[in-house]
């Protein structure tokens, strides 16, 4: 299997003012007088203390970030990330979506910015400091947002190089590709274990309330599976269609409430648990 041919890598890159400074007079005067050591107490202070159109910006960023890692895989380089190709669509899709949202929102905070920076002179009193406002001007530059995609490196070196250099090279990029393949297909099967785990642990016990959201996540994930599996790994296919049918068909409710059906599902998850531990353990 050619990890290139079966996916991407991509890069997800948002920035957004925070609206959060550290204030070294505060901090200072905080620590003298609770008699502690300098540098003991860092005092932040909210720039836009109140502020729903920031706040909504900076969840719809939370929410995209958590999108992008659900749907794909770890890469082994910090911030990029393996896109399976068959999950390429449905992630782009949504992700265009998300994208156009939050830049309605930035388009929202931006003309309001200098109203919300003048009302934040009365909820921060003597701290206020204009100095540590952005320009109205440059303030829509403080927001961005764009997705990097990239091919997975193979060995085809288009470039001039010694013939030893290039083979230890081209050995060097194989191993890696090989090394984040396998790392990628442990998440998805971890990720799979975990939330098998999690709902055998609360069926496991009489007395624990979980929510609906501890079934509704497997079944997402159940879902997102075949789209994550770019190994094709049979095994894997043939346990999540098991924990589909065994474990995410019943609603929450019943679960909670009926006693005998709780018990059963709760051995099923531990028996689906324990063949997946020994898939696991085997992969290499």
């Amino acid at each position: 299997m050619k990890l290139n041919d079966r996916a991407l890598l991509v890069q997800l890159n948002i920035s957004h003012w925070t609206a959060n400074k550290l204030d070294k007079e505060i901090s200072n005067e905080t620590t003298a007088m609770k008699g502690a050591i300098t540098g003991a107490i860092r005092t932040h202070k909210s720039l836009l203390p109140m502020c729903d159109l920031l706040d909504n910006i900076k969840q719809k960023a939370t929410l995209i970030r958590t999108k992008f890692y659900a749907n794909t895989l770890p890469w082994g380089v910090k911030g990029i990330q393996i896109l399976p190709s068959a999950n390429y669509l449905a992630f782009m899709t949504e992700f265009r979506k998300d994208k156009a949202e939050y830049e309605n929102l930035v388009a929202q905070f931006v003309p309001a910015y200098p109203q919300l920076v003048a009302d934040a002179q009365a909820y921060l009193g003597s701290s206020y400091k204009q100095d540590d406002y952005p320009d109205v001007d440059s303030i829509a530059d403080k927001f961005k947002m764009d997705m990097n995609i990239m091919p997975v490196p193979n060995d085809d070196f288009r470039v001039n190089i010694a013939d030893d250099e290039l083979s230890r090279i081209q050995e060097e990029v194989e191993a890696r590709v090989k090394q984040a393949a396998q790392s990628a297909m442990q998440d998805v099967w971890q990720r799979l274990y975990d939330k098998v785990k999690h709902l055998a642990d609360k069926l496991d016990d009489p007395r624990s309330i979980f929510r609906d959201s501890t079934v509704n996540h497997l079944s997402e994930l159940c879902e997102l599976l075949p789209r994550l599996n770019f190994a094709d790994d049979p095994n894997l296919e043939a346990l999540r269609q098991e924990v589909e049918q065994k474990l995410v068909g019943h609603h929450p409710d019943a679960l909670r409430n009926d006693p005998d059906l709780r018990r059963d599902k709760a051995q099923e998850a531990k028996d689906i648990m324990a063949k997946m531990g020994a898939f696991m353990g085997g992969l290499n």
